[in-house]
């Protein structure tokens, strides 16, 4: 393959992504107007933000099983369907119903991109794999870091939260036509010839099931704190939203400079590293107030930066066998765990608020004022719980790399001595 045809599905790639990570951004923008608009609350909105991490696994993981067969080219020409479909029915949403239907088309998409793109960056460069998932992943904070921004920016215009998920259209446009004027390759399984038997018996080893079931931590802590911070935090900061905009824009410089860092500490040195800082920060971000909050924001973007494309790099790396299903598990395996999360914390969300409101209170004489501030108080409590909550998964993920990382020594050592 010429190198200015693999540049070219890098970069639509790349765009792809980018549309993925806006539905985010803007999403996390304008979660609560959503609220107010439809008059959701927030296990409601839970349930809603939850389907597009439904939609993510159902898509990635039957992406994963076709996609040496169908090809990368076919998934993606779905994904651009699916985006559009999903965008413009939120555009045109009416109420619970129709959010739900149309976030959860946007998650199948989304998964579709991640199912074909992930094996396609792997095959595009064998022998950098971990550094150019992180340059290939940096345009989900980067759409997430510029979703933010457009939503701010339209508030302060006074343009509605339509418009701000109509600009989606325009980046799915390109990266359709794009990919339909671009010619493929063959997966990297396939073109090494590696059977279908021996992908599966890599998938049942040890490693790989150790990494995807920290899969399920590193995507929680990642996308759960993304996605809830403006709601999270609203009470407790007045610009919540800057928070997920400083924390993107760090994991974008993070990833751009991932090369380096991934050479020097190696994938599992990196993530146990990251499992560090991610703790520290939702540990400062439930506990810090006013402007000393964006110190917990700067720390945790420093931590969760590398999480999910190291983690896929990783894998695509060390056990090679298991291919494009395996790098697509993987990502199923975060996105589920983040939607059963998301769900289960809504709740508690919303069950901290109640608990939170000042015990055998008279409601009656209290004006409209009163009441507002009562609630408002209780949400200023139940948001930095839920994160001390989340900070135990981060926690956890460390003394987990940690292992990972003795591991990984000895069986270097291992393979030195045998003269591999």
């Amino acid at each position: 393959m010429q190198i200015i045809e693999k540049n070219k599905l890098f970069v639509a790639s790349c765009l792809a992504l980018l549309v993925t990570s806006l539905s985010f951004g803007i999403r996390a923008g304008i979660l609560s107007q959503l609220g107010t608009d439809f008059y959701l609350n927030a296990g409601e909105l839970g349930t809603i933000t939850a389907t597009a991490f439904w939609g993510f696994p159902l898509a990635v993981v039957i992406g994963g099983f076709v996609v040496d067969i169908i090809g990368m080219k076919k998934l993606l020409v779905m994904a651009f369907i699916f985006h559009l479909l999903g965008i413009v029915l939120t555009v045109f949403a009416q109420g619970y119903w129709s959010l739900f239907t149309s976030t959860l088309l946007i998650g199948i998409a989304n998964g579709t991109v991640e199912a074909a793109c992930n094996p396609l960056v792997s095959t595009l460069y064998p022998n950098n794999k971990t550094t150019k998932l992180n340059h290939f992943h940096l345009w989900f904070p980067g759409g997430i870091f510029m979703g933010t921004l457009i939503v701010m920016l339209f508030n302060y215009l006074g343009l509605n939260w339509q418009i701000q998920m109509g600009v989606m259209l325009v980046p799915t446009f390109i990266y359709g036509y794009l990919f339909s004027k671009l010619e493929f390759p063959v997966t990297e399984r396939v073109a090494s010839g590696i059977s279908m038997a021996t992908m599966y018996k890599s998938l049942a080893s040890p490693l790989f099931i150790f990494m995807f079931v920290c899969m399920f931590g590193t995507a929680i802590t990642e996308l759960f704190t993304g996605q809830w911070v403006d709601v999270l935090l609203k009470n407790v900061t007045d610009n919540s939203i800057l928070i997920l905009t400083l924390t993107t824009g760090v994991m974008v410089i993070g990833r751009g400079l991932a090369g380096p860092v991934v050479h020097r500490f190696a994938p599992q040195g990196v993530l146990l590293m990251s499992s560090i800082l991610a703790a520290i920060g939702l540990y400062l971000l439930a506990t810090l107030t006013g402007n000393s909050i964006f110190i917990g924001a700067f720390i945790f973007g420093s931590g969760v930066c590398y999480f999910w494309p190291t983690m896929l790099g990783f894998v695509a790396e060390n056990i090679p066998k298991s291919g494009a299903l395996g790098l697509n598990l993987m990502g199923g395996a975060g996105m589920f765990a983040v939607s059963v999360y998301t769900i289960f914390m809504g709740k508690f969300y919303d069950r901290l608020i109640m608990e939170n409101l000042p015990v055998n209170i008279n409601l009656k004489g209290k004006s409209t004022i009163e009441l507002n501030n009562l609630l408002e108080l209780a949400k200023n409590s139940a948001g930095p719980e839920v994160l001390k909550v989340t900070m135990l998964i981060p926690i956890a993920l460390s003394i987990a790399f940690a292992v990972l990382v003795f591991y990984m020594k000895q069986r270097k050592v291992l393979e030195i001595d045998k003269g591999v």
